[in-house]
């Protein structure tokens, strides 16, 4: 049987893809969004909770953050009129998670996507920061130094993990 914390897990991945279907400007987008922030933090809790914290869900967690994130930045960014360096800035985040990804594909043979406190705040601020930003770039700029310490951090964590298996 399928923990519930998966089918959370899954759920929210399938609510990120409808939000491609949904005007952003419409209720039903932000209806949409905000269950998918709710499971977000429900998801885990819950896993904690009964006891069921899997690899797979740990893994499965992961993926849905990133297709909520991906799906949200393809319907959102084109309304929003950011500085060039906010998307400098937020490239080179992007950049050391996908060195930090790559690293660990060389390291261990597989992705692996820690859940650290750090990363938990950045997705817990950006949730909220994401809809403020139509009103101001503060909010999306500390989200963004918070992310970048948390992407570095997590290099760190997996860096770590290697020199305890070595």
């Amino acid at each position: 049987m399928t923990p519930i914390p998966n089918i959370i897990s899954s759920l929210r991945m399938a609510g990120s893809l409808g939000l491609l279907f949904c005007n952003v400007t419409g209720a039903a987008f932000w209806v949409i969004y905000a269950l998918c922030g709710i499971s977000d933090m429900a998801d885990g809790w819950l896993a904690r909770k009964l006891k069921c914290c899997t690899k797979t869900g740990a893994l499965l967690d992961s993926l849905a953050d990133i297709c909520f994130v991906a799906c949200c930045a393809w319907q959102i960014l084109p309304m929003l009129e950011l500085p060039q360096w906010l998307w400098l800035w937020a490239g080179v985040i992007v950049a050391v998670k996908v060195v930090n990804q790559l690293s660990a594909l060389v390291r261990y043979g597989h992705c692996s996507f820690p859940h650290t406190i750090a990363n938990k705040v950045t997705g817990f601020l950006l949730f909220i920061a994401v809809p403020l930003t139509f009103v101001s770039i503060i909010p999306i700029s500390v989200v963004a130094a918070v992310a970048t310490f948390a992407a570095i951090h997590e290099g760190c964590v997996l860096a770590r993990a290697e020199s305890s298996h070595a």
